[in-house]
Order: C-alpha cells, then structure tokens, then sequence
C-alpha cells in the first residue's frame, strides 16, 4: 500500500476532517502521517491524546510548546506578520504570509515527497502546487473557499488573488479533490472550469444513541458552539432575537471568548434576560457530542452574504443532528442542502434577520411534541444517511484514484 502524508497548518485537535481522513485511509491499508503545527500547550496535549490508539501516526513539523522554543515561537508569529504586512505594501508573496512555519511545513513535504500529500487550509495549497510541479502525486480538501471566505475589509495582508490561482490550478490537477457541500462543489467546478470536487460531508461516526428527551416542564436548551466566539457568526442577530422569544429558553454558548466581547454580547440584551445566557469553555473532540446532546436546539447562523459560508456545511451542523439536536439554520445554499438530507429536523429563517430568527424558534419550541419529533428526525437522517461510516470508503477510491494518476 501507498505512503500517504496529510499537512495541516495548525493542531490535530483542531481538525476533525484531516482526523477522518486519516482513519478512513489507513483503515484501507495504507500508511498515513499527519502533519501540522503545536503552539499552545493545552492543544498539543489534546493532540497526543487522539493520535493515541490510532491506525496512523500525528508528527508535528513544528512544535514550539517544547522546552526552548519559546523565542522560536515569538519568531514565527513575527514573520507571519511581517509577510502579512510586506505584502499589503508591495502586493509580493512569501512563504510565511500563509502562517506559522509555513517555510518548514514545505520544506519537509518537499524533502522526502510520499506517494500522496494531501492537503489542508490554504497554506496548504501552496505545498501542493510545488509538488504538483515537480511532478508529485497531491489531493487537496476544499473546507472552505478560501479565495472567498471573508469579507473584503478582512482581507488585508491575504494574497486572495494568489489563492484563487492556486485553487484554480489544483483543481485541474489531481482526482483527488474534495469539498463539503454539493454546493460548494458546483461553485468550485464553474470557477476551476473542471471537474467538481467529491463531496464528503463534514460529518461523523454515529456514535452512542443520545438520550432525546421532551423539554415539557423546563426551558428550551438553545445551544451555539465554535473554537471561537467573536463577530461575524450570527451572534448579534442572536442577541436581538432573544427578547422575542415566547416561550421558556436558556441559551448555551461555547467556545473561547474574549472579556470585551462578552461584555458587547451582554449588553445588547435587557438586563432581565442576561442571567439566561451561559458561556461554556470548549471541550476534546470526544467529549463534544455529549455535551451537545444536553441541548435541545442547535443554531447554524452562518451569513450568506460571504461566499465560502454560504455554500459550505460546516461540522457545526452535522454535530447538531448527530447529537438528536433540532436545528434552526441560517437561509444559506449549504443550509438548504443539509436539510434537505435530514427532513423534518429543522427550520430556516433569513440570515441576519433577528425577528425571523424569533420566530423560527418560537414555531419550532412551540410544541414540546414537535420539537421532540424533530429531534428524533435530526438523529434518525443522521445515523441512516449522513454518518461518517457511509462516507468513509470515497476516500479509499479517491486515493485510488490519485496513486494512479
């Protein structure tokens, strides 16, 4: 079987698709490295702990928790910087403008290329052009758009035109392409002028069955998650929307935030309903579905205005229906695909538009016995349809594919 190398440009933890991927391939008998990047302590550590026990290897290129690699870190984010900054002055690209040690992730991919790289976020599509030119076997995964996946004021420092380059050149390149909704697919295949990437779904194994319970007698448990809580996501629409809820809810908000952001979320709320709202640290990949499933409502507030959000389904969505969660989802193309797939599971409203938003839930909390019927449909599409386990061979075909290219 064939030597297969995975790059990320950040921790394992933080990337549950390469993570699947991984298992899928190695499953198929393949030899399988992950590689990536460590710089927080308690990201690392959650990194060994996954790779423990797996069928393939996690081998960070660049680990600045180890013991004196403190300056080596202050060094990395530096030059990030200042390649960020260099080129927003003279439009030139460096290897470090697309992340920390981007230089030594290349350099080891080039070094000793495996039968197949695969690659992961948009430094990443980097590595693999280089590789693709000198004639190397390369799949790369579509997460997101990556060419379009801000909004224009933050886009100072990126090279979008570089990017839109690369993805176009590499999807031409390699069978071996990938992406997360049809509709995303469909988008890339008109900008590539090629063939569309497969999709698999940003979804996972089915797991234990969640306990499903009917929220008649106590409040609705109205659940967001994310790495990170900050602007952009749809929480602003959220807060505006609370005061017109009809019925008993409690919001449940995790992920890392900032004091200030926090304190801006609050303060668009009446102060009678703040103590309703509870923010939650993040936890490991295999504590997540359990703390979802407490929940009895998931938000997917994606905008739709930015292209790469608007067409994507994130794992956001599928952790909801994996976890027996009704869903109230933004109006985005990748929304609409998703609940299509899983009917009955969920309603959409008009992304950004706070009334509608309230009264989406208000229909969807209405009736403790729909809401539960709902619940049940959102875990009943996942397991039949949607799980990782009915997705897991396209990447065994699609590697196929690509070693005989």
């Amino acid at each position: 079987m064939a030597r297969i190398r995975i790059y990320l440009a950040r921790h394992l933890c933080t990337a549950p698709r390469p993570q699947k991927e991984a298992d899928a391939l190695a499953a198929a008998g393949h030899e399988v490295t992950v590689h990536g990047v460590c710089f927080d302590p308690v990201s690392a550590d959650r990194d060994a702990q996954l790779a423990q026990g797996r069928a393939w290897r996690w081998a960070p290129v660049a680990d600045f928790t180890a013991k004196g690699q403190a300056t080596c870190w202050l060094v990395a984010r530096l030059r990030h910087r200042l390649a960020r900054d260099w080129f927003a002055l003279t439009g030139r690209v460096t290897s470090e403008v697309w992340g920390y040690a981007q230089g030594a992730l290349m350099r080891h991919a080039l070094q000793d290329p495996a039968d197949l790289t695969i690659v992961h976020s948009e430094g990443g599509l980097a590595i693999a052009a280089e590789l693709h030119r000198r004639g190397q076997r390369i799949g790369v995964d579509y997460e997101d758009w990556f060419s379009r996946d801000l909004p224009t004021d933050q886009q100072r420092g990126r090279p979008v035109e570089r990017l839109a380059e690369l993805e176009a050149t590499l999807g031409r390149a390699t069978p071996y392409a990938t992406t997360t909704s049809r509709a995303l697919a469909q988008a890339l295949a008109t900008q590539f002028k090629g063939p569309a990437p497969s999709v698999i779904y940003n979804t996972f194994p089915a797991g234990p069955e969640p306990e499903v319970t009917s929220a008649n007698g106590r409040a609705v448990a109205l659940h967001w998650f994310s790495q990170v809580i900050g602007p952009g996501r749809g929480l602003e629409c959220l807060m505006a929307a609370l005061p017109g809820l009809t019925f008993n809810w409690m919001l449940h908000l995790r992920g890392e935030i900032s004091s200030p952001y926090k304190n801006e979320l609050l303060a668009r709320l009446p102060a009678e309903l703040s103590s309703r709202i509870q923010f939650h640290p993040t936890v490991s990949h295999d504590q997540l579905a359990t703390a979802i499933a407490r929940h009895d409502i998931g938000l997917a507030l994606e905008e739709s205005t930015i292209p790469s959000r608007n067409l994507t389904l994130t794992n956001k969505f599928f952790h909801y229906l994996q976890s027996g969660l009704a869903v109230v989802a933004s109006d985005t193309a990748g929304h609409r695909e998703g609940l299509a797939l899983a009917p009955g599971a969920g309603v959409i409203f008009p992304a950004g538009n706070a009334e509608a938003l309230a009264s989406a839930l208000n229909r969807l909390a209405a009736d403790p016995d729909s809401l539960l019927a709902a619940r049940k449909a959102a875990r009943n599409a996942f397991v039949a349809t949607l799980a990782h386990e009915t997705q897991a061979a396209r990447y065994a075909a699609l590697a196929s594919a690509a070693l005989a290219h």
